[in-house]
């Protein structure tokens, strides 16, 4: 029978800006148990005022320091029985706002235009989060859609302790908005116990995080975590309510695109025996490839195809 259990923020249970094979496991639960995870985001660096911070978010920051990213991420959770070549599926049940004010900055030589906004720039905005929106100072207010920018499995042990800047085949920094309740994210699985951590939480984004940030901010997501034995992985998947998404990262922008196209063909000849040839002309008339993000080294583009054509 599976059970519920919880994950909260706290300077023994986070990792702050980067990923390792070896970072131990904050809690450990079965295959099909629910597990909500607390996360907090954004330093002093990010925040400045650790007046607005929660409590346990000002200990972190006071206690700990960020290595090689800026993500503070919860985890990790170990999966009994994962082995490397299975799959973890990250059943994404309810994504909560946590406190009233998000973040964005602007760093030098970071973004998609570093040349045109050379100069740092720190903005907190206040959230209602009973309305779910965000009025930004100079006038709109925007609905908020939060999702969480990093769901990861443990990267390989080979890659030693890397940023948490660069998504990858473990998943990372993906930083897709089309990640909201009611999806499946389908991880790779590298390390025994998978090893699966949370963070990165965004209130609101747009295709591409253009400027470096989202409107980042701290949530509370409910996940449950199904193992699949032995269905190896090259890269991310997902299905949402709404589409079939295959993930590229590279620090290319063509070749995430290949990535992520040749992986959705892989994915519709397995789905529905459609020889290669048959899923690429389906692709070519069905299938969008968004660009995820530009700005986070390893740029990424998702290729979503819908449902309703396949179910």
């Amino acid at each position: 029978m599976s059970s519920h259990r919880v994950l909260r923020p706290s300077p023994e249970t986070v990792h702050w800006g980067y990923f390792d094979a070896t970072i131990p496991p904050r809690l450990t639960v079965d295959p099909g148990d629910t597990v909500t995870v607390d996360t907090v985001s954004g330093g002093l660096v990010e925040v400045a005022d650790t007046s607005i911070m929660r409590p346990d978010h000002r200990e972190i920051v006071e206690t700990l320091k960020p290595v090689l990213g800026p993500h503070i991420l919860t985890g990790p959770i170990e999966v009994r029985g994962a082995e490397p070549g299975d799959t973890l599926e990250v059943r994404i049940k309810t994504i909560e706002l946590s406190v009233d004010w998000g973040w964005n900055v602007i760093r030098p030589l970071k973004g998609t235009l570093p040349e045109d906004f050379p100069a740092f720039q720190r903005r907190i905005i206040p959230i209602d989060r009973k309305a779910k929106t965000a009025t930004l100072p100079w006038g709109p207010t925007l609905p908020l859609r939060p999702f969480f920018g990093i769901l990861a499995t443990a990267p390989r042990r080979e890659y030693g302790t890397i940023s948490s800047i660069e998504p990858r085949e473990f998943g990372g920094n993906i930083d897709n908005k089309e990640l909201v309740p009611g999806s499946s994210l389908f991880l790779p699985v590298f390390v025994p116990g998978a090893n699966f951590s949370a963070g990165d939480g965004h209130a609101v984004q747009g295709d591409g995080e253009v400027c470096l940030t989202a409107l980042e901010t701290c949530l509370t997501g409910t996940f449950e975590l199904i193992l699949h034995k032995g269905t190896k992985l090259a890269f991310p998947r997902a299905v949402t309510p709404t589409h079939y998404i295959a993930m590229g990262m590279d620090p290319d922008l063509d070749d995430a695109a290949k990535q992520a196209l040749r992986d959705m063909i892989a994915w519709l000849a397995q789905l529905k025996g459609w020889t290669p040839e048959e899923a690429y002309v389906f692709c070519s008339l069905a299938c969008d490839l968004h660009v995820t993000q530009l700005v986070d080294g390893n740029k990424g583009v998702h290729a979503m195809v819908s449902r309703d054509l396949l179910d």
